[in-house]
């Protein structure tokens, strides 16, 4: 004799109760897709202090600090992977470039070379990303405690004021970011870029310090072992922050302030240069309208 099993709600309620409780327990990072824009530079890199370092490509001091760059990248890259990110895009934002690809680290993509299309060289950003992360990263031009400190340009000593407020590479790589909706969560370079760092996207942003500045090149080094440790801490724990960090944006149209010196060897000596202008957006920080331009002689 076949018996018909009666059919339970209360079973079935539990069943239900479990899996909503399930459900709300999966991270977001499985759930969703989480893609990071890693933006790079150099003069913030573990081991990184002098500008023999990062200006010429190529020389035996270059090719060493290039390594110590992918040592970090890729301890970078490591945490985010492991902090749920499912797609990683690596940026070689630096000048001369960094990257070397035998030692790429697995789990992401990486641009390289010249030209690099796309708003302040920054290929392939779109509003697609979760977050953006600065690998190596230095602070603004003239920060007293900021290794190789500069803005753009080391040798014409570039400096920008956007609405009044002078503002370096971390702020105008952000406000780029931020036009796309992107927000930054993480920061790395000496003492000051992360001090930089945190003034400008508040407390919830992840900052890790590679070194402590004493000079423009001289510095307080920190092991290769510990640095590559906190980057890895770091990044695995800056996935978390994406909620709390919100896109860098600042009252538009912004009125744009840039000084720097003509290195023209027909002039007797280096002149002071001042633009003044107006940029649309953030996307167009670097290439604002110019209205007003003078010169200092003296």
């Amino acid at each position: 004799m076949i018996y018909a099993r009666k059919f339970n709600f209360s079973e079935t309620q539990r069943f239900i109760r479990v899996f909503f409780v399930l459900f709300l327990c999966v991270p977001l990072s499985m759930m969703a897709q989480l893609k990071i824009y890693v933006n790079t530079d150099l003069e913030g890199i573990s081991g990184v202090f002098k500008f023999d370092q990062t200006r010429e490509k190529d020389t035996p001091l270059n090719i060493q600090a290039c390594e110590y760059f992918m040592g970090d990248v890729a301890a970078v890259v490591r945490g985010l992977i492991d902090g749920g990110a499912t797609e990683v895009i690596v940026l070689d934002g630096h000048g001369t470039q960094a990257v070397i690809p035998h030692l790429m680290e697995p789990g992401a993509k990486y641009i390289t070379g010249k030209p690099r299309p796309g708003a302040g060289n920054l290929s392939l950003l779109d509003s697609s990303f979760s977050a953006m992360v600065m690998i190596g990263f230095h602070a603004m031009m003239g920060t007293p405690d900021g290794v190789l400190n500069h803005t753009q340009s080391s040798r014409s000593e570039n400096r920008y004021w956007y609405n009044g407020i002078e503002s370096g590479e971390l702020a105008q790589n952000a406000l780029i970011a931020g036009y796309y909706g992107v927000p930054v969560i993480m920061v790395t370079g000496d003492e000051a870029t992360c001090r930089e760092a945190r003034k400008f996207f508040g407390e919830n942003i992840v900052t890790v310090a590679t070194k402590k500045g004493l000079g423009r090149e001289s510095a307080v080094l920190y092991p290769f072992e510990e640095t590559r440790k906190a980057l890895y801490e770091g990044a695995k724990n800056a996935i978390s922050k994406i909620p709390l960090c919100k896109p860098y944006r600042i009252k538009e149209p912004i009125q744009v302030k840039m000084q720097f010196l003509d290195l023209d060897p027909k002039l007797p000596k280096p002149e002071l240069v001042t633009r003044e202008g107006i940029a649309k957006n953030g996307k167009h920080i670097l290439d604002f309208q110019i209205l007003a331009e003078y010169r200092n002689r003296e």
